[in-house]
C-alpha cells in the first residue's frame, strides 16, 4: 500500500513541473486535503469513503449525485517520475529529449480522454464539453508516470524486451460544474503487465497497457456512480 507521504512527495513533484500559478495553487490546497484527511480531517469537508476500490478516496457527504446525469472530462495533467528522463537515456543509442516527452504527454492525455469518454458512454453516461446543473466534472492528472521501453519516433522498427510495462499514478477530482464545488477526490497506482516472463514493448503494446490501465480506472468510477448515482 502507498503511504501518504508518498502521495506528499509526488504532489510537491508535480508542483514544482507546473508554471502556472492557478494550477499550482489548486494542487496545494489537494495535497493538504491528503495530509488531513489521512488523520481523518478535510478543510473542505470531504469524508474518506470506507472500503473503497482505491487507495484513497473521499466525498462530500451532503452532495446528492442523484442529480448528475452527464460527465464532463479537463484535460489530464501528465507528469513523469523523477529523473525518468536521465534514467531512459543511460542505454539508449537514441536519447529522449524534451519534444519526446511533451508528446509522449499528449499523447497520454489523449488516450485518458479517449479510453474515459468510451467506458463512461457505454456504462450510461453522456460525455459533454459545457457545465450544467446536471454534469459531474473531472479533473484527472497522471503523475508519477514511468514507462518502461518507451517507444520514440525513429526510422524502423522499435522494440525492447521488458517484464514490465510501467506504472502510473491517477489522482481525480470530482466537482458540482455548475457551483465548482468539489465533492469528491482519489488517488491510486497502478502497474502495467507484470508477467513472470519477458515481452517484447513498442508503441503498440504500450498503448495497449494504458489503455487497459485507464479502462480499469473508469471502471472502478463507473461503479461508484453506480452505486451512489439513482439514473433516470
Amino acid at each position: 500500500m502507498f503511504k501518504a507521504s508518498k502521495f506528499t512527495k509526488e504532489f510537491s513533484k508535480l508542483l514544482a513541473a507546473t508554471s502556472f500559478a492557478l494550477v499550482a495553487l489548486s494542487f496545494t490546497f489537494s495535497l493538504t486535503a491528503f495530509a488531513e484527511e489521512a488523520e481523518g480531517i478535510s478543510f473542505d469537508g470531504l469524508k474518506p469513503v470506507d472500503d473503497s476500490a482505491v487507495y484513497s478516496a473521499s466525498i462530500d457527504p451532503e452532495a446528492d449525485f442523484s442529480v448528475f446525469q452527464r460527465v464532463m472530462i479537463l484535460d489530464p495533467f501528465v507528469s513523469f517520475t523523477s529523473n525518468w528522463q536521465r534514467d531512459q537515456n543511460r542505454n539508449r543509442r537514441r536519447n529522449i529529449n524534451a519534444r519526446d516527452m511533451e508528446r509522449i504527454k499528449t499523447d497520454t492525455a489523449n488516450l485518458f480522454r479517449e479510453v474515459f469518454t468510451e467506458q463512461l458512454e457505454a456504462g450510461g453516461y453522456e460525455v459533454v464539453n459545457q457545465a450544467d446543473y446536471d454534469v459531474l466534472l473531472l479533473r484527472p492528472a497522471i503523475i508519477d508516470l514511468n514507462i518502461s521501453a518507451p517507444d520514440i519516433r525513429t526510422a524502423g522498427r522499435s522494440s525492447t524486451f521488458t517484464a514490465t510495462a510501467g506504472a502510473a499514478t491517477l489522482y481525480i477530482e470530482l466537482f458540482d460544474s455548475a457551483s465548482g464545488k468539489i465533492i469528491g477526490r482519489a488517488a491510486d497506482r497502478k502497474a502495467a503487465r507484470n508477467s513472470a516472463s519477458m515481452s517484447w514493448s513498442n508503441r503498440v503494446t504500450n498503448r495497449q497497457e494504458a489503455s487497459r490501465m485507464f479502462r480499469g480506472w473508469a471502471n472502478t468510477l463507473i461503479a461508484f456512480l453506480d452505486q451512489h448515482y439513482m439514473k433516470k
